[in-house]
């Protein structure tokens, strides 16, 4: 696992956005886990992300990506990608923390998260797949990983609860084209007029494996049922008019 080594000499403009999204991060990570230990919590499960993981060149592009992977910091520094590079702190910090007071943390890495809502405005994740649909915005076509936010839910259930647990677990269901997802949402909406028609084709995201957290006993839905269950959400919701 990769040491936690905070940046030496940021730059101006690095401050800024270590002020804005870095050091909340990090130190919003060590706050908690300090009170954890004084109150001598059992376990800690600390939600990261695959944003941790997947932002690793020298990994073998023909091999699923898994908890052994970690996103290089000086990558994610050098090319200003700021909110991998804050999820992947964290986490370390995360570990780090554990290994210097004995106290039990366990992470969760899951992918882009969609399901229903629970609020009733969209957040960024679920933004993806509005997109499609409202045609306002560009969607970029690439593979991506999703993964329902009540599997999302059973996962941090379990690794809290499993007395096996440790360490890392990446929480991926389905890997999918987003041009297949537009065009199964046309095929159920056929009346939705706004359904996006500008696209911008980008590069794929990497193959994951959770075969870690599927081993402890984890399940996930079909992604037909996903997708639709988002979709009705956000019209339940109004987010799509």
């Amino acid at each position: 696992m990769p040491s936690f080594r905070p940046h030496p000499t940021p730059t101006p403009c690095c401050c800024l956005l270590q002020v804005e999204l870095l050091a909340p991060a990090v130190t919003g990570t060590a706050n908690v886990l300090r009170a954890c230990s004084e109150a001598k919590v059992r376990r800690v499960v600390v939600v990261s992300s695959l944003s941790a993981v997947m932002v690793n060149p020298a990994w073998p592009q023909s091999q699923a990506m898994d908890e052994a992977c970690w996103s290089d910091v000086e990558l994610c520094r050098s090319t200003q990608n700021w909110y991998c590079l804050s999820k992947t702190l964290a986490e370390l910090e995360a570990f780090d923390h554990a290994k210097s007071t004995g106290l039990d943390v366990v992470s969760l890495c899951p992918s882009l998260v969609i399901g229903p809502l629970l609020q009733s405005t969209l957040n960024a994740s679920s933004s993806v797949i509005a997109d499609c649909l409202k045609g306002d915005r560009e969607v970029k076509l690439k593979l991506r990983n999703f993964v329902d936010v009540r599997d999302v839910a059973d996962a941090l259930l379990l690794v809290y609860e499993a007395p096996e647990a440790s360490g890392r677990y990446i929480c991926d269901a389905h890997a999918r084209q987003v041009s297949d997802v537009v065009e199964l949402l046309r095929s159920w909406y056929p009346a939705c007029k706004n359904a996006s028609s500008k696209f911008v084709q980008v590069s794929d995201e990497p193959f994951f494996s959770s075969k870690k957290l599927e081993a402890l006993g984890w399940k996930f839905r079909p992604f037909e049922e996903t997708l639709r269950d988002s979709v009705e959400s956000f019209r339940e919701a109004g987010v799509l008019d």
